[in-house]
C-alpha cells in the first residue's frame, strides 16, 4: 500500500513509519523537518500543514491509498488536508483523543459518549485542546466522508521516543537515586498503552479498511501506580532509591508547596471528582477488533534503552523539569521542591 502519514517524525508518526515500512508498504511524509529526522526509508515531503499552496504541492500528481494523520491540532489544518486529499486517497485515519470527548474523566466513556461541542470550522482561540480535537474529528468526516474515514480516540501513549517527558521524567529520576516523592494511592490503577502497539492496531484497521471509531487504550485495571513505579525503578533505579509515599491531601494543601497534579508529578491523578474516572476508557471495542497491549514493564525498558541511546538531550530547564515540546508547560517537580516535601512528610 501507499500511505501518507501527517507527521512522521517523531513519536507517534515514527512508530506508524517504522512498522508501515516493516510491513512493505511505501511511506510518504509530510512535514516541515524542523523535529526529529524522518525515519530512513520513508519520500520526505517538506511542507507546513497549515499552508494551503504547500498542501496543495503535496497532492499534485500524486495519490494514496491510506492517509494517517496524527498531527492535526486544529480544525482547519483537518479540513484542509481531508479536503485537498478527498481525490487523492482512499481511507482517512485521524488520531484524536480521548479528552474530546464531553464526559472524559468524570465517568466512564466508551464510543457512543458525547463529544465536545465543538464545530469543524472553529477558530482555535474560542475552544481549548479539547474541543479542538473534537472539532477535527467533525472536519475530517464532514470534508473527507464518514464512509472512508476511521478515527483513534487515543489514550496515552508511552514508549521509545517520546516527546512529552512523562515516562522519560520518571525514569531518570529513578536513576538518579535516593528518596523518591511518590504520590498518593499506589493502588489507584493507571491506563496507558504502548505507542508501537497504537500504531500496530491502526496499520490493521487501516490494512482492513476499517471505518467507524475505536477508542484505543490499554484495559482499565492492568497497571497500579505503584507497579509504574517500581516497574520504572527497577529498570533504572540506582541502587539507594526509595520510594516515599504521601497522601493526595497533603500534597494538594494550600501552600507555597503546593503540588499541581500530573504535571510537576507526570501522571499522578488524585482522587478528586474531577478525576474520578480519568482511568476508566473503555477500551473493549478496540480490544475486540485485535488490539493487543504488551506489558509496561517491556514498555519502560525499551524507553530507559532509547533514554540511554540517544544520550543527553537539551531538554530539561535550570530548575530540573523536561519542556514539553511547542508548549510552555513543564513536566516534573523542581528537587528542591521535592526535598522539602519529603523533609515534611516523609
Amino acid at each position: 500500500m501507499k500511505i501518507l502519514l501527517l507527521g512522521g517524525s517523531s513519536f507517534l508518526g515514527r512508530a506508524y513509519a517504522v512498522e508501515a515500512l516493516a510491513r512493505g508498504h511505501h511511506v510518504t511524509t509530510f512535514n516541515r523537518g524542523l523535529g526529529a529526522a524522518d525515519p530512513p526509508g520513508v519520500e520526505s515531503v517538506r511542507g507546513d500543514r497549515d499552508s494551503a499552496a504547500d498542501v496543495a504541492r503535496l497532492v499534485e500528481g500524486r495519490s494514496w491509498d491510506a492517509v494517517v494523520d496524527t498531527s492535526a491540532q486544529q480544525p482547519a489544518q483537518a479540513s484542509l488536508s481531508a479536503r485537498l486529499l478527498r481525490e487523492r486517497a482512499d481511507h482517512y485515519t485521524f488520531v484524536s483523543s480521548v479528552h474530546a470527548y464531553a464526559d472524559w474523566a468524570t465517568r466512564v466513556i466508551d464510543e457512543d459518549a458525547e463529544l465536545l461541542p465543538c464545530p469543524a470550522d472553529a477558530p482555535p482561540e474560542q475552544s481549548s485542546g479539547r474541543e479542538l480535537k473534537a472539532g477535527c474529528e467533525r472536519a475530517v468526516l464532514e470534508d473527507f466522508g464518514a464512509e472512508r474515514s476511521l478515527i483513534l480516540n487515543s489514550g496515552l501513549l508511552v514508549g521509545p521516543h517520546e516527546r512529552g517527558g512523562r515516562l522519560p521524567w520518571w525514569l531518570e529520576r529513578m536513576a538518579r537515586g535516593g528518596r523518591v516523592l511518590a504520590p498518593g494511592d499506589p493502588e489507584r490503577t493507571m491506563q496507558v498503552i504502548d505507542v508501537r502497539d497504537f500504531a500496530v492496531f491502526g496499520l490493521d484497521r487501516l490494512e482492513a479498511g476499517t471505518t467507524g471509531r475505536f477508542l484505543t487504550t490499554a484495559p482499565p485495571g492492568r497497571l497500579t501506580f505503584g507497579e509504574w513505579l517500581e516497574t520504572c525503578r527497577e529498570v533504572a533505579g540506582a541502587p539507594d532509591t526509595e520510594l516515599v509515599w504521601v497522601a493526595d491531601d497533603r500534597l494538594l494543601a494550600d501552600g507555597p508547596d503546593q503540588v499541581a497534579p500530573w504535571l510537576e508529578l507526570p501522571f499522578w491523578a488524585p482522587d478528586l471528582p474531577e478525576w474520578k474516572y480519568i482511568w476508566q476508557v473503555d477500551s473493549s471495542r478496540a480490544r475486540a477488533a485485535g488490539l493487543r497491549c504488551r506489558p509496561f514493564a517491556e514498555t519502560a525498558r525499551d524507553t530507559w534503552e532509547w533514554l540511554r541511546e540517544r544520550g543527553p538531550a537539551d531538554d530539561t530547564d535550570a530548575e530540573g523539569c523536561k519542556r514539553v515540546p511547542g508548549s510552555a508547560l513543564r513536566q516534573g517537580i523542581e528537587p528542591a521542591k521535592e526535598q522539602r516535601l519529603l523533609a515534611a512528610f516523609g
